[in-house]
């Protein structure tokens, strides 16, 4: 398949556990997933990216980083430092072609945040829809598109920045 031009990190574990209860180990989980996953990710395919002068990648971070959640303080941690390493590696690769952003999603409609939604730990999905300026929660695909969008060349004079896909919600 040649050499990797495109990356996107999607990889992302949640957790929902008072800051008290968070154990190290627990703590360097949800590290190692978001963040680190993230790094890793990158260092294996940033030389290649190097070595043709042409590279895309999209991080996807949390909305929950911008704002803050309770009961997840190292989740949001995790994804905060995925907007910071997105800021910081758009810098660095930028004269080489390459860019770097990221993608914080707000409510989107998928497995994870229906499972959360049903053991209680977000409220009432309802009125949180209710509240966002478009009217509906997101779908996998708005953030697909966003995404597909990023890795062209016609966004390749947008690197270092972090665009929300969360129906205006968080602005």
């Amino acid at each position: 398949m040649g050499r990797p031009a495109i990356l996107v990190n999607n990889a992302g574990l949640q957790g929902f556990d008072p800051f008290l209860k968070i154990t190290p180990e627990l703590w360097q989980r949800i590290l190692d997933v978001n963040l680190t996953g993230t790094f890793n990710c990158c260092q294996a395919v940033v030389p290649d990216m190097l070595e043709v002068g042409w590279g895309r990648i999209v991080n996807i971070s949390s909305s929950s980083a911008q704002g803050g959640q309770q009961l997840m303080t190292h989740y949001v941690a995790s994804k905060a430092g995925v907007i910071g390493f997105t800021k910081a590696l758009a810098l660095e690769l930028g004269p080489n072609g390459i860019t770097v952003n990221t993608i914080p999603p707000g409510f989107i409609d998928t497995p994870m945040l229906r499972k959360s939604e049903s053991q209680g730990l977000l409220g009432n999905v309802d009125d949180a829809v209710a509240r966002t300026p478009v009217r509906r929660m997101g779908r996998p695909e708005d953030i697909a598109a966003a995404c597909a969008f990023l890795v062209t060349d016609e966004a390749g004079y947008i690197t270092g920045q972090v665009i929300g896909v969360n129906g205006g919600r968080n602005t």
